[in-house]
């Protein structure tokens, strides 16, 4: 199967403003003909934001809102309800709007890494501060993904279903910079062939069933640790690579990696033409002595991440100018 029926020219991040399943989904499908997302609607409240919707996820292990964060508990509540359910209606939603569908359609998640910074254990720690509780996280979203992948697949049956793991805090877990509940000390960071191979057994319940993509719009991207996972994909805020980063995205783009650039801002701005938009991506390739005809077959346009702080206007312009800017880079590469 080629990069081009694996992955579409141009997609969405995940989350969109607004608490409109239905128009949200046609906002989705609509922008992105051929490669749509499942979107997220972070302004419903907890559980509808990142954290708490892949919470609701895991498999005997559950979570409830804390007024310091989510914090993992002893029984399905409320909000675990609350999170299965809104999910269950973004599904709905996006099953009406993809009848007959055929192509790539992404799913996002948070990466286990992400979750262990994010979740509290019972003391209000962060479940980071416990390699324990780091293993049971990562079984039970590995059981929780199994079945969210196989509910889409049956919905969307001709779907063939990328799944993105949102791994903003990947880069502070392994640098350190994870802040203990205090504020004042920060966790140690875990070793890197522990991050590695978690990420790894995470990335292998999608198999042989679809590529795996990892998002992080922070800086820093680590791409040479992510590239060893085998994950297919790399998704980034273009905006944040240095030149330390090329050498590694050279190799990554040379081992058949995709790369989804975040080149469109994810908060109301003035938009550039779309060819401007990808300048930077082509000049990229150029210093790297990169074949431009490979563009297209290498590169996914996104915005630079999330747009659940952008207004619904901006939103819908972000997603359309996505498509223009991908349209640009594949009619002219050099």
């Amino acid at each position: 199967m080629n990069d081009n029926t694996r992955y579409g020219p141009a997609t969405g991040v995940g989350s969109l403003p607004g608490e409109d399943a239905r128009e949200a989904a046609k906002a989705a499908t609509g922008s992105f003909e051929d490669f749509p997302f499942l979107p997220e609607l972070p302004a419903r409240g907890p559980g509808a934001d990142m954290i708490g919707r892949t919470a609701g996820m895991l498999v005997e292990l559950y979570a409830r809102v804390e007024p310091s964060g989510w914090r993992i508990g002893d029984r399905p509540g409320r909000d675990t309800r609350r999170a299965r359910s809104w999910l269950g209606q973004d599904l709905d939603a996006l099953e009406e709007f993809t009848q007959g569908y055929e192509g790539p359609l992404k799913v996002q998640a948070v990466g286990p890494w992400t979750l262990a910074a994010a979740l509290e254990l019972k003391n209000g720690e962060a479940a980071l501060s416990d390699l324990g509780a780091c293993r049971d996280i990562a079984g039970s979203l590995a059981e929780g993904l199994r079945l969210h992948l196989g509910e889409v697949r049956r919905r969307i049956p001709g779907a063939r279903v990328v799944l993105q793991l949102d791994e903003p805090s990947l880069t502070g877990v392994l640098l350190g910079r994870i802040r203990t509940a205090s504020g004042y000390r920060t966790h140690r960071a875990v070793d890197r062939q522990r991050v590695e191979a978690t990420l790894r057994d995470i990335a292998g319940v999608h198999g042989d069933d679809g590529p795996v993509v990892v998002h992080s719009c922070a800086p820093d991207v680590p791409f040479a640790l992510l590239r060893r996972t085998g994950v297919d994909g790399i998704s980034f805020d273009f905006s944040l690579l240095t030149e330390r980063d090329e050498e590694a995205i050279g190799e990554a783009v040379e081992g058949g990696t995709r790369l989804f650039a975040g080149v469109v801002p994810g908060t109301d701005s003035a938009l550039s033409d779309p060819a401007g938009s990808v300048m930077g991506v082509r000049t990229l390739w150029r210093r790297l002595g990169l074949r431009p005809g490979l563009l297209p077959e290498a590169v996914t346009i996104t915005p630079a991440c999330g747009l659940a702080g952008a207004s619904p206007e901006y939103a819908r312009k972000a997603l359309a100018h996505c498509v223009r800017a991908a349209r640009s880079l594949a009619d002219n590469p050099e």
